[in-house]
């Protein structure tokens, strides 16, 4: 496993996060490959300071469905010289369609790695792959499996 810290690392995960998902910069799917998504400024700017940037993994449900693998990247994306602190949530299944405006429901567990630049688009890709594996990895853990039953992701998908 490359450079993964259990959750107990980090104060304050599991963290839970519900907001309304909305238009990025659309790079993760057309330059990377890796659609994402991507919650408005004022819930990244209500996360704990405690929240470190930097990748993390957990799980995902779009409107109450179905609990997905997920992995995001907390941060400023050095690489692309962001402006702005994002919270981008790639999710580990195909969907068919888009789905701005929806409800995205996330429970993060797991530190994977800080932030970081890189040389070129074909390193950040395969960091983002290596960040997809790890958190295959970790969420297939038992500990972190029963995460999938939360009553979090049974509730009210409403804001």
């Amino acid at each position: 496993m490359s450079n993964c810290r259990a959750w107990q690392s980090v104060p304050r995960l599991p963290y839970l996060i519900r907001g309304r998902v909305v238009r990025g910069f659309r790079r993760g799917g057309t330059d990377l490959g890796f659609p994402t998504a991507n919650y408005p400024e004022e819930v990244v700017e209500k996360l704990p300071s405690e929240l470190n940037t930097g990748v993390y993994c957990g799980w995902a449900s779009v409107d109450n469905g179905d609990v997905q693998k997920m992995v995001l990247s907390l941060g400023w994306n050095p690489y692309y010289k962001n402006e702005k602190k994002s919270m981008e949530t790639h999710i580990m299944h195909q969907f068919k369609d888009d789905f701005y405006g929806s409800i995205l429901s996330i429970v993060i567990l797991a530190y994977i790695r800080p932030e970081k630049s890189f040389s070129s688009l074909d390193e950040l890709i395969s960091a983002i792959k290596g960040d997809i594996a790890d958190a295959d990895r970790i969420l297939d853990q038992p500990e972190n499996k029963i995460f999938i039953q939360d009553n979090f992701f049974k509730g009210d998908a409403s804001l």
